[in-house]
């Protein structure tokens, strides 16, 4: 069993930043790949990044690269989110997963366990 407990969540005015941080427990977290998601009210919950266990690879969804960040601690058992430029758009519930692999994934099908989202909310 993995816990997953995000924060760094808020209000931000468009164009502004924000860090979120995810601290996992119950599992050998360097073999465990992590990943981001975000659902937004009336849609379906997307990706937004995932990292391998090692922290060596890392990939995103086409629309945010370049202004979000994924990046993990392994010594801190925490992975983060940073968000720059940040959009009306990125308004959204971010949730943080964990895969029972090293290996990411960007489905959110092949994430066993889910923290329970911190909120963004990026006003205009």
């Amino acid at each position: 069993q993995v816990q997953l407990v995000e924060s760094g969540g808020g209000l931000v005015q468009a164009g502004g930043s924000l860090r979120l941080s995810c601290v996992a427990s119950g599992r050998t977290f360097s073999r465990t790949a992590m990943g981001w998601f975000r659902q937004a009210p009336g849609k379906e919950r997307e990706f937004v990044a995932a990292i391998r266990g090692s922290g060596g690879s890392t990939t995103y969804a086409d629309s945010l690269k370049g202004r979000f960040t994924i990046s993990r601690d392994n010594a801190k058992n925490t992975v983060y989110l940073e968000m720059n430029s940040l959009k009306p758009e990125d308004t959204a519930v971010y949730y943080c997963a964990a895969r029972a692999g090293s290996d990411y994934s960007t489905e959110i099908y092949e994430y066993n366990y889910w923290g329970q989202g911190t909120q963004v909310t990026v006003s205009s």
